[in-house]
Parts: structure tokens; C-alpha cells; sequence
């Protein structure tokens, strides 16, 4: 389909008038002051979420602005391009069906929709696939002898389960206790070794193809610590989530759950990925975390641009990278639970986002994805916070909080409560700012922030969650023009290590260029020296 880069429509244009005009002065007070109504009109509901966008340096105007913006650019076009299974991952001439994951049956609302009725076997697929899996999360949780499970992984086989997983702490069973390997370094897998006993653990080997480095090496060295402790039956307790059938085979394993090459690592914990959220929360949750996705998918592919909450979010983000100039922008879960949120948002966006070529492979004379960066508070508000509200660069914030506290595993009374009203107040404080004449208590104020609102963390809120950020990214990837579902970027570096890993053994550094020579002679040099008061 051929559709406008977002510099080559009229709306763009009017876009760079409307921010000389009024948008870069643009100030959240006045705007509040003007229109007594304005939170109503810049919030909305949205499956699982409520977001208020009141605090973003938008109105009416701009707002419409953006909408043309998406339309010349065919974004609703695109956007049922991807639903119908079109390959819109072009440099890898792969659709990117993510959504299909979390789709009911075909026989169920699909049927109505006649949405995925060419996709029909490969809905079939999924199901027969999802099934298998949660039969087997059921059976190790009802397996005692097991009270440990290991997932080897890395980027999306590793910060999706994760950042899951802890987020649905409240929801796990208990009994089990779960652990992420995913660096490199010996000493991430050698730590959660120490506390393991080969017969009550499992490992989970989550990588697609079954060579991905970091994995593999983890995974290897994971088989000889379980034999040289003693371990049996490697079949028992290793199991792989792969595509890769035969090498699972040869490593010992016998049980294997696919996916396809249709789901993007950075959208793979809906897939088998998935499994050690499903061993944690069981099946019946597993099922409601997909329900919670799919519900945010329908309100992507369904809902008017004015109230697609997906949208509204991605178009902001343009707003912000390519008119004001902002490059980064601060996650701040208020929530420890959504602690490894940050880190699983980075990947999404900035795997996604961050090219600088279009379709056709041009250089794109405008920026693309912002930097990505976060901690729950209140310990950010103790750490970067204080940059937030007083430095000299502006940086968005977006919160998210959750309206009703955990009951498990605490009922600390007045916790939450604290807590709420610290996230309410830091977002009032970096939109309101308090003039001082000394300079040095001086908050400017007027620092754009969104507020996503969860009435409680369970499984369907968190898909909903994790989807409306994956629409998020199309939509500005979308309006870039680039292609937010290939990584290129990752490549480069894996080539250049496989062959500097024998040159640490050999020493020879022909060809290397100077910087690295050096670098390679001196880690020569270290490793081979005896260290000091040894």
C-alpha cells in the first residue's frame, strides 16, 4: 500500500505553523484556567485504562491537527493492513500478527467479525499451540517435586516474563519460586544456581532459533551444573520454547512449544514465551492476561481516532519528538510490582522505533524514537525526580498508577494511600512549578506528563496495558514511516563478537582498528597477570 511520510503532508505543514504560533509557548495553566472543562475533554476510558492527557501540552487545535496527521498519513489504512495479515514487516517480508495471540477462537467473535477469516488455520494453530502449553504450566504447578523454575533467555524470551511475572505477584501460586537469566555474565547464572537443587528445578530455554549466544552458553553451562550435582532425566527438567525442534532434541529435550516467525521477540510473552507466566498465575489467569490484550486490540481496530487511546498516545509522542524537540521520556510506575515495566518499555519502543531509515530505506531528515527511562516512585522521586522538575531539558512523564492496593502479600494499612497521593502530587507539581525570586527553590512548571490509571493490577489490566503500549509504537512508528517490526540494529555488534572472542585466546589483532587492538592487548594483559596480593 502506498501511504505519505508524515513530512510530505499537508498537515505536517500546518503542524510546524501551528507550533510557531501557539504550540512551543503553549502553557498548561492558562489552558486550565480557560477551560474549566478541560480533563474531561483530554481523558477517557479505554479497556482496563483511564487516561488523563489533560497535562500535555495539546488542545483542541492541536489535537485535530494530529488526527489530519494521521489520516494523510493512512494510519487507519496501515492499521487494518496489519489486523488482515498483510506483511507489513517488509525487510523481513513477514507479517507481524502479534494480536492473533490473544484472539479468542475463530468459531467464537472472530467469526462475527470475519476479521481473521483468511487467517483462520493459523488462528487454529495458536489455540492447538496455547492449549498444549497451559496444560503443561498446570501440570508443573501441580507438580510439588518442582519448586523452582529457571528461564534462560534474553530481550523478549527475558523482560516480558519477567516484568509479568512480578507484576502478577499477587496472582502466583505459591510454593514456586521463578528466576530470569538472561546476561552473559557467569555470575547472574552462578548466583541463582547457588540456591537451586537439580531435582526440584526446571529451566525454561526460551529462544527461537536456539543460537541466540547469550542463551545457548547459559543454557549449556545450566545442563553440566544439573549433571555434575547429580541431576537425572534432563527431559524432565529442561524444556525448550523454540521453533527450533531438532536442536532442542540434541541438547536432551524432549518437550517443546513453538511460535512463528509472524510474533517479534519484543511481542512474544503472549506465545509459549509466555510459559513461566502461565506456570506462575495458572492457566485461567494466562487466559485472562490474553482477554485483557485482545480487549485493547478491538478498542485499536475499532475505535474513532478522537477516542483511540493508542492513538491519542502515539500522536503525542510525535508531537513531543518532532515539534518541541523532546528526546526522552520518564516511565514512572507508582507500583512496585510494574517495577521491571521501564525496562520492558525500552525494548518495545526503542527496538521498535529506533531507525533512521524509511520504507524504502532513506535517511528520515526528521527524529524518530525518544529515549526510554523510568523507576517506580517513589524512588525515582528520590533519585531523577529533582532533574524532572528543575533541569534544563523537559521531559514528558507518563505514570501509572493503580487505583485499589494489593491485598497479598501486604496489608499494611496507610501504605497506598501515601502512595497516591505522592504520584498525584508529583504530577500537579511538575505542571503548576512555585516561583521563588532567590532562583534556587524556582520550579518552572508547565512539564507535560499523562497519568494511565489501572483499577487494580490483575491479569486482564496488565495485558491491556502492555497492548495499548504495543499500539502505541505502530502509531508513531506508522506516522515515521519507518518499519517498527524488523531490528537490524542488534545485528552488527553479535557478527564483530564472534570474531573477537578468539583473538582473546590468540591475542592476534590483525585487521582490529587501533582502539580495539589496544582494548584486546591490555584484557590480554589483565587476564594473565596474576592480581594484586595473590
Amino acid at each position: 500500500m502506498n501511504r505519505l511520510r508524515c513530512d510530505q503532508t499537508p498537515a505536517w505543514t500546518a503542524l510546524q505553523a501551528f507550533f510557531e504560533k501557539a504550540g512551543k509557548d503553549f502553557d498548561l495553566r492558562d489552558a486550565f484556567a480557560a477551560d474549566p472543562a478541560r480533563f474531561a475533554n483530554f481523558s477517557q476510558d479505554a479497556p482496563h485504562v483511564f487516561a488523563d492527557l489533560s497535562k500535555n501540552l495539546i488542545d483542541a487545535d492541536c489535537q485535530a491537527l494530529l488526527f489530519d496527521l494521521a489520516r494523510q498519513c493512512g494510519l487507519e489504512q496501515y492499521r487494518d493492513a496489519m489486523f488482515s495479515g498483510e506483511p507489513i514487516n517488509r525487510t523481513e517480508r513477514r507479517a507481524a500478527m502479534h494480536f492473533l495471540l490473544r484472539s479468542p477462537p475463530f468459531g467464537e467473535a472472530a467469526q462475527q467479525r470475519g476479521v481473521f477469516e483468511k487467517r483462520a488455520d493459523d488462528l487454529a494453530h495458536v489455540h492447538a499451540t496455547l492449549d498444549a502449553m497451559l496444560a503443561y504450566a498446570e501440570q508443573v504447578r501441580g507438580d510439588d517435586a518442582i519448586t523452582d523454575i529457571v528461564n534462560i533467555g534474553i530481550g523478549g524470551s527475558d523482560l516480558g516474563p519477567q516484568m509479568a511475572v512480578l507484576a502478577l505477584s499477587e496472582f502466583a501460586i505459591v510454593g514456586k519460586r521463578f528466576h530470569f537469566v538472561s546476561n552473559i555474565d557467569g555470575q547472574e547464572l552462578a548466583g541463582v544456581l547457588a540456591a537451586l537443587k537439580p531435582q526440584n528445578t526446571l529451566f525454561l530455554i526460551a529462544s527461537k532459533t536456539f543460537t541466540t549466544t547469550e542463551t545457548m552458553t547459559n543454557a549449556h553451562s545450566a545442563r553440566d551444573w544439573f549433571e555434575a550435582q547429580g541431576g537425572k532425566n534432563i527431559g524432565r527438567h529442561f524444556v525448550a520454547l523454540t521453533t527450533n525442534v531438532a536442536a532442542a532434541h540434541d541438547f536432551g529435550i524432549g518437550t517443546t512449544f513453538g511460535f512463528w516467525d509472524w510474533v517479534g521477540g519484543r511481542y512474544s510473552l503472549w506465545s509459549a514465551i509466555g510459559l513461566p507466566i502461565a506456570i506462575a498465575i495458572g492457566a485461567a489467569g494466562f487466559r485472562e492476561f490474553l482477554a485483557g490484550a485482545h480487549a485493547m486490540d478491538e478498542h485499536f481496530r475499532t475505535a474513532a481516532l478522537a477516542q483511540n487511546l493508542p492513538v491519542r498516545l502515539g500522536l503525542i509522542d510525535v508531537w513531543y519528538r518532532n515539534f518541541h524537540g523532546f528526546t526522552s521520556r520518564s516511565i514512572a510506575p507508582y507500583s512496585s510490582a510494574l517495577r521491571r515495566l521501564p525496562a520492558y518499555l525500552q525494548q518495545l519502543e526503542m527496538e521498535s522505533n529506533g531507525k533512521r531509515v524509511d520504507l524504502d530505506g532513506k535517511a528520515l531528515p526528521y527524529a524518530t524514537a525518544p529515549v526510554l527511562w523510568g523507576e517506580p516512585g517513589t524512588n525515582g522521586q528520590h533519585a531523577y525526580f529533582q532533574m524532572l522538575h528543575q533541569g534544563t531539558s523537559v521531559v514528558p512523564v507518563e505514570f501509572v498508577a493503580i487505583k485499589r492496593g494489593a491485598t497479598y502479600p501486604h496489608d499494611l494499612p496507610g501504605h497506598h494511600e501515601k502512595l497516591l497521593a505522592n504520584v498525584l502530587a508529583q504530577a500537579q507539581a511538575l505542571m503548576l512549578g512555585k516561583k521563588d525570586g532567590g532562583g534556587h527553590k524556582d520550579f518552572p512548571g508547565n512539564r507535560p506528563s499523562t497519568f494511565l490509571l489501572l483499577e487494580r493490577l490483575s491479569p486482564a489490566s496488565l495485558g491491556a496495558l502492555i497492548a495499548l503500549q504495543e499500539h502505541r509504537v505502530f502509531v508513531s512508528g506508522a506516522i515515521w514511516g519507518i518499519n517498527s517490526f524488523d531490528q537490524w540494529g542488534v545485528e552488527l555488534g553479535k557478527v564483530l563478537a564472534k570474531d573477537i572472542e578468539p583473538r582473546l585466546a590468540s591475542g592476534d589483532a590483525t585487521g582490529l582498528d587501533g582502539s580495539t587492538a589496544g582494548l584486546l592487548r591490555r584484557l590480554r594483559c589483565d587476564r594473565e597477570m596474576p592480581h594484586e596480593g595473590h
